[in-house]
């Protein structure tokens, strides 16, 4: 139970929104509907650190942006995220996963961001980096 919160918790960067499960398929389709393009679209490492509470200390996994929607980069079914971010960089994130649920906000700029998360019991709260990552050639 543990392992797959932390894992939801590793997802905290975008707006926050109804958490829904987004597979490769979904994300395909956010492309072609896409109403923001550009300037945050792509590849993003998360590290999240746990400042209050037990939750693990800290982790490191990858988003990704399409169409300013924030979607998984893995296949990982033990958590499910939605999110956003807006055209001047505000973004948050809701990440359930094993009953528990994560709400995240704040900011990104064009290659990094930065913001803080909380369980919605209130039993762990930290921060998050994000960093932007070069993708390879489809």
């Amino acid at each position: 139970m543990k392992r797959i919160f932390s894992a939801g918790l590793a997802a905290t960067l975008a707006v926050i929104t109804a958490a829904s499960a987004v597979t490769p398929s979904d994300a395909a389709a956010a492309r072609r509907r896409a109403p923001l393009t550009g300037v945050y679209d792509g590849l993003w490492s998360v590290s999240i650190v746990t400042v209050v509470g037990d939750c693990d200390r800290g982790y490191r996994y990858p988003l990704r942006i399409v169409g300013g929607h924030v979607v998984k980069a893995d296949d990982d079914s033990a958590y499910a995220v939605a999110g956003a971010v807006g055209r001047g960089g505000a973004i948050g994130v809701t990440v359930s996963g094993g009953g528990q649920t994560a709400t995240g906000r704040g900011r990104l700029w064009r290659n990094q961001g930065r913001g803080i998360w909380r369980t919605s019991n209130g039993r762990c709260s930290g921060n998050w980096t994000a960093e932007r990552r070069a993708e390879a050639a489809r």
